[in-house]
């Protein structure tokens, strides 16, 4: 599966894409905040890409123009998420490499999965969710129509070994439609 928007590919991750994986997530101000710890070495970035990058709607975000892998975008279904068990409903995850932030790449990345997840997939709901301090985050899912759902308190964050803040959004078929038609 790929995707397109006006600058941006979404693709698979393929493991040739370990060496720019690292590139971007050995950044401390890049995975932290999302709640998993900068890479290492390329060889992490491998095993990442194998066994987490791996979902059947994960993909890599490549500039049009060099089809390298810049950041990650992902819908995780009922049984690969803990906001939703419902099979019509999936989780929206994110991030992107930091030399990217402030170009609008990520906005333009989740309205094209967001339309693919309502159109394609049939989803009536998707969520996400960012933690305590990480506005970037927010602001991508304000821009891509999201709605406050609720806010959860000493979630544990495993790969960091924390215990944080996550706030909840929520984005419906109907508020996706609305959003599209005001946009165009």
């Amino acid at each position: 599966m790929r995707l397109e928007t006006e600058r941006l590919i979404l693709r698979r991750w393929e493991k040739t894409d370990a060496e720019s994986l690292f590139e971007y997530a050995k950044d401390p101000d890049v995975g932290p905040i999302a709640g998993w710890p900068p890479h290492k070495d390329t060889a992490e970035s491998l095993d990442v890409i194998i066994n987490v990058l791996n979902g059947a709607e994960c993909y890599a975000i490549c500039e049009k123009n060099s089809n390298r892998a810049i950041g990650s975008i992902e819908l995780k279904p009922a049984g690969r998420t803990d906001m939703t068990d419902k099979a019509d409903e999936c989780e929206l995850g994110y991030w992107l490499g930091k030399p990217f932030w402030g170009k609008g790449y990520m906005p333009e990345a989740a309205a094209e999965l967001l339309r693919h997840g309502f159109e394609t997939l049939g989803m009536t709901t998707v969520w996400c969710g960012y933690y305590d301090g990480n506005n970037k985050s927010q602001r991508v899912q304000q821009k891509a129509g999201f709605v406050y759902h609720h806010t959860r308190e000493n979630v544990p964050v495993t790969l960091m070994n924390e215990i944080r803040t996550c706030h909840i959004s929520c984005i419906t078929r109907e508020r996706w439609m609305l959003t599209c038609r005001k946009n165009k």
